[in-house]
């Protein structure tokens, strides 16, 4: 790499995460201070604020007020090729899972929800929306409609103490996914159950779920940007 044009702010980010990715500075790990860097790299504090700044909304770092700057656990990962349940892989990471459920009701189902159901428009169906947690912090909105007649005591369900992942693989066992993912900024609704600013930028999946008995649930599952990442693996 040619570093000789290279800021000085980006000369410290490479740093920090050469440190990090070698292993030297590992997760929780305090780096040094704005003062401590700004007088190892020669420079003034505005730049070597700049920097721990930017990997800090690069979830890189993270800052707790009065006690300093730490390396960040990495971003949670999800796969494109499977349907895991949330709630596991939070827990496959030590964490703690919650939600909150903002929605359970019965509806009628729009146009759009009807094609992709593959059912009668106006047809019921059930319709939740919840927000996962990870160790209490917003990673996951999702809106689901789900086919009565493939799970009909979907509504009856204490999604407190489980997710609608682990009730249709359950009662419907997945035959096949359709996944749509796209970047969106936040709507209003959505950034507030998040806690992130409205407009900010999510990763956006459309998921469409059948068992062999026909179309189970069509669902919309949003993740702030800077908090969820989607990853996958091919072998051949």
């Amino acid at each position: 790499m040619n570093t000789a044009s290279e800021p000085r702010y980006a000369a410290i980010k490479r740093h920090i995460r050469q440190k990090i990715e070698s292993g030297a500075w590992p997760i929780h790990f305090q780096v040094p201070s704005e003062n401590q860097l700004a007088q190892e790299f020669s420079v003034s504090r505005m730049t070597a604020r700049r920097a721990l700044s930017e990997l800090t909304d690069e979830r890189v770092l993270m800052r707790s007020q009065g006690l300093g700057t730490f390396v960040a656990e990495p971003v949670p990962a999800g796969s494109l090729l499977e349907v895991r349940n949330i709630a596991d892989e939070i827990s496959a990471r030590g964490h703690s899972y919650s939600n909150r459920i903002l929605l359970a009701q019965q509806c009628m189902a729009s146009a759009e929800v009807a094609r992709a159901l593959e059912v009668p428009e106006q047809a019921k169906v059930f319709h939740s929306i919840i927000v996962h947690c990870d160790n209490s912090l917003p990673i996951q909105w999702e809106e689901r409609f789900t086919n009565p007649a493939l799970a009909p005591e979907y509504l009856q369900q204490d999604f407190a103490h489980t997710t609608p992942n682990a009730y249709l693989s359950r009662v419907a066992p997945l035959t096949e996914a359709d996944t749509t993912v796209e970047a969106i900024a936040a709507e209003a609704s959505i950034a507030y159950a998040l806690e992130i600013a409205t407009g900010d930028a999510c990763l956006q999946v459309w998921r469409r779920t059948k068992s062999s008995a026909g179309t189970v649930s069509f669902a919309r599952l949003v993740h702030p940007g800077n908090r969820y990442r989607l990853g996958a693996q091919l072998r051949f």
